[in-house]
């Protein structure tokens, strides 16, 4: 088990389910789980609602027009003005027509891609690939599992749909039989009825297709984005840095800090010894902190560091164990001493300046 683990971590087998960084960036580039065929349904079945529900309308906007074409407009005579009267008045009579179906058609679109990606804007499956005209790569298209899904897909819409509009004139074949005997206003309304029916009854069916083929564009979708073990190892280096450039910033970051501690060494007040292991430098400064606070502190090495800094510069330095080693441990650079510190350090501070008293009076 361990050897075929390790087989597909080195030979990059896409075993692992996507993480949400290679989603999000997928989805940047525009490769989302999408059904076309889920707009179409919608689209086709919320226009032919309108049909229904603006059908006389619209009906009468065409009767109309051909009316006034036929009645007014021959008999015009053909000049500059009658031509501009006419284009204008007909291009306004279209588009009471075309405009309810063109409104509808542009919210029921922006409705069915919102219901399946949500809200998506970008313009990266516009840009210019080469690898998108490359002969090889087509050819390996039409010769995929996908394209064999697309073949099914469209044979099923055509069965489904054909079926269905072949029921719904023989349903209707008798009342087509008679249409000669008719109206022309009865023969349109048949016509408009039968066709809004085979409409309502066609996106119905692709909407129930169109389901299936969002349950595969999503199973695809999710093949398709799939890791190995190294990319997700690849990802993760990224996202958190090369623990060697991490470690060499860290590294960096100290030695700053370490720099900005010694620094604040010379303004110290008293330098508190173990004396030899330990060693903390602090300050009291009623302008920065209520209570006097650690400046710099360490251990060993470092604290002769400190107490080498603290001579040179004439910072003077007390021993006292128990308290230089309460400091380092319990009180971070910075931060004022806690109260169980105040009395040890008060005596301290009171001891130094008492010293440099004497020493300035010499």
């Amino acid at each position: 088990m361990e050897l075929k683990l390790d087989l597909q971590f080195f030979s990059g087998e896409k075993t692992e389910k996507a993480t949400p960084k290679k989603r999000l960036d997928s989805r940047k580039k525009g490769q989302v789980a999408k059904s076309q065929d889920v707009n179409t349904a919608i689209l086709l079945f919320f226009v032919f609602i309108l049909f229904i529900t603006l059908g006389s309308f619209l009906k009468n906007v065409i009767t109309d027009y051909f009316h006034h074409s036929f009645t007014e407009y021959i008999s015009w005579e053909v000049t500059e003005s009658t031509t501009h009267r006419v284009f204008l008045e007909s291009t306004l009579e279209i588009a009471k027509v075309v405009a309810p179906v063109m409104l509808i058609a542009v919210i029921a679109g922006l409705a069915s891609n919102f219901m399946q990606i949500g809200f998506l804007f970008t313009g990266e499956p516009l840009k210019m690939k080469l690898n998108k005209i490359d002969p090889i790569q087509g050819a390996k298209k039409i010769f995929s599992a996908r394209a064999l899904v697309e073949l099914v897909k469209s044979l099923l819409k055509i069965v489904f749909i054909g079926a269905i509009t072949f029921a719904v004139l023989w349903m209707r074949k008798e009342d087509m039989m008679l249409l000669s005997s008719k109206s022309v206003h009865d023969s349109l309304a048949f016509f408009g009825d039968t066709t809004v029916m085979m409409g309502i009854s066609a996106s119905i069916a692709l909407l129930l297709l169109s389901v299936i083929d969002y349950a595969y564009q999503k199973y695809d979708y999710e093949k398709s984005i799939k890791m190995s073990k190294n990319d997700i190892k690849d990802e993760h280096k990224n996202i958190e840095g090369d623990p060697l450039i991490k470690s060499k910033i860290k590294e960096k970051q100290r030695q700053m800090a370490m720099r900005r501690m010694m620094s604040e060494i010379p303004q110290a007040d008293v330098v508190i010894t173990n004396p030899t292991h330990f060693a903390v430098a602090v300050k009291y400064d009623e302008t920065k902190a209520a209570a006097p606070f650690v400046v710099a502190k360490g251990v060993d090495h470092l604290a002769f560091r400190i107490r080498e800094i603290a001579k040179a510069n004439h910072v003077p330095m007390v021993e006292n164990r128990p308290l230089a080693r309460g400091l380092y441990n319990d009180i971070e650079l910075g931060e004022a001493i806690g109260e169980e510190f105040f009395q040890a350090v008060a005596e301290v501070l009171a001891y130094v300046y008492k010293m440099d008293k004497k020493t300035a009076k010499k």
